[in-house]
């Protein structure tokens, strides 16, 4: 099924460089340029990823924002001039999912837009994942080795629910950094390394086995000795 992508500017230009683009690329687009229609744009017809301007007359880009997150999940990139950190900040909170800055490369925005549909799609989780006796609920964010229940972090959450959704899966570093960390560390970062020696600590007591192992040069899976 062709995505359907909605592009809210103001500026023309922009709006018709990104329509174009996108509908090369095999896209079906639609476009608003302020926040009302916008709106108006996503309740008749909800779009599977929006770009959002947050520089807008009349309803801002923030407001748009929030008022699309409260009402749905689609995946919300917002694509403005405003670069400081604050402003990243601003709309991460506000419900986006990810932040570009213009001017931009269109080749990292439609890198970008496919990394949001594939998590997008990995989001459509079940109730409860279960490997051996490991389990771990999307819903509640509880995880039980056996009876025991687990206590994490957000951070070591979603690493270990990125595993749970591949068990027996080599999931390299560039995968996990996108899916956890998404472009907030360098691939030179030992981040990773970390957080799977946090999460060793806290799953894989004496009574319990070793479940994520590390596949040398490559990444790690889940999976027992």
């Amino acid at each position: 099924m062709t995505e359907r992508i909605l592009v809210v500017e103001d500026d023309r230009r922009i709006r018709d460089l990104l329509r174009r683009g996108l509908i090369f690329e095999g896209y079906t687009v639609d476009a608003a340029e302020d926040g009302e229609s916008a709106l108006r744009n996503a309740r008749d017809k909800l779009p599977d990823a929006v770009i959002l301007d947050l520089m807008l007359p009349g309803l801002d880009g923030l407001e748009v924002c929030k008022r699309l997150r409260s009402a749905s999940n689609v995946p919300i990139l917002i694509l403005t001039a405003r670069d400081t950190v604050p402003d990243r900040v601003t709309g991460l909170d506000a419900g986006a999912d990810d932040y570009m800055v213009k001017p931009f490369a269109f080749d990292e925005l439609l890198a970008r837009l496919r990394a949001l549909f594939r998590r997008h799609k990995m989001e459509a989780a079940p109730d409860m994942y279960q490997y051996k006796d490991l389990t771990l609920s999307p819903r509640t964010r509880q995880v039980f080795r056996g009876r025991d229940e687990i206590q994490l972090t957000a951070k070591e959450f979603d690493l270990l629910e990125l595993f749970m959704r591949h068990p027996n899966q080599v999931l390299t570093r560039e995968q996990i950094y996108e899916h956890v960390w998404e472009y907030d560390f360098g691939g030179e970062s030992n981040i990773i390394e970390v957080y799977v020696r946090y999460l060793r600590a806290k799953l894989e007591t004496q009574e319990h086995s070793r479940l994520i192992q590390t596949v040398r040069g490559v990444g790690y899976t889940l999976r027992e000795s």
